[in-house]
């Protein structure tokens, strides 16, 4: 089994002997209110790169930003290590985690089991309100596929929020939560690499919004081997593109 497989299943398992979840993309957030919104803060904020690979976050700096205290803010960063965003070494405190062409392969392989599988079980037992969610959703990230290549990059933040609730939307009927814990998880890792790359993809945004429809077609036709062929074609062409820039 590889090397994040491995490692994955371990921190999840783990995590669940120890206390309930409480929040995406897999394992649970920190107990208070002020602690999951911190939790689901500093990871945007990772995947973002307001905070780059390999930054040294610093405890000061961190309570100013977030203006909450040391306790909650060392139980939200154990969370994120446990998620693989967040790295921590024994004297040398908490980093971001670092990128490489390596890991970005890995957790294109992961991502496309598990989004697969999830989007085969969903078409499987999807109901009329599912449909409907999967249309809605396939249409507010169409409003923003159809802009200006510069408009919908001072929207990129409106973009970035549908295009993952259009591919939850696909998934959201799937029953299976394990399953959908990792995929939350490895959909999160590799947005983190989207952003390394967003302003390197002008080409491609055509094409995106003409695949987005081709899956969600395939989704509402009920044929789960078309569908996760193209959605599998398409996580995996976001990926080369991704590499690209890396190298």
């Amino acid at each position: 089994m590889p090397r994040l497989a491995c490692h994955l299943w371990e921190r999840i398992l783990n995590i669940h002997l120890k206390k309930p979840r409480k929040a995406e993309p897999g394992d649970e957030a920190p107990a208070s209110s002020g602690g999951q919104d911190l939790l689901a803060r500093l990871r945007d904020d990772i995947v973002r790169h307001t905070f780059a690979p390999e930054t040294k976050l610093k405890f000061a700096d961190l309570t100013e930003r977030y203006g909450l205290g040391i306790g909650t803010l060392r139980e939200a960063l154990s969370q994120l290590v446990s998620e693989g965003f967040v790295t921590l070494e024994a004297g040398k405190g908490f980093r971001v985690a670092p990128v490489s062409r390596s890991d970005l392969i890995e957790v294109t392989d992961h991502y496309v089991g598990f989004e697969t599988r999830a989007l085969s079980s969903s078409i499987g037992r999807g109901d009329d309100e599912w449909e409907t969610n999967v249309v809605a959703s396939f249409h507010r990230l169409g409003i923003i596929e159809d802009l200006s290549w510069q408009e919908r990059m001072r929207r990129h933040g409106d973009w970035v929020e549908r295009h993952r609730q259009f591919h939850e939307a696909l998934v959201a009927a799937c029953s299976d939560r394990w399953l959908l814990r990792l995929r939350s998880l490895m959909f999160y890792q590799l947005e983190r690499y989207r952003f390394l790359s967003k302003m390197n993809r002008e080409k491609s945004q055509t094409r995106k919004g003409t695949e987005h429809r081709a899956i969600m077609d395939a989704t509402l036709a009920r044929d789960p081997q078309k569908a996760a062929t193209l959605l599998e074609r398409h996580i995996r062409e976001t990926s080369e593109s991704i590499l690209g820039t890396l190298a």
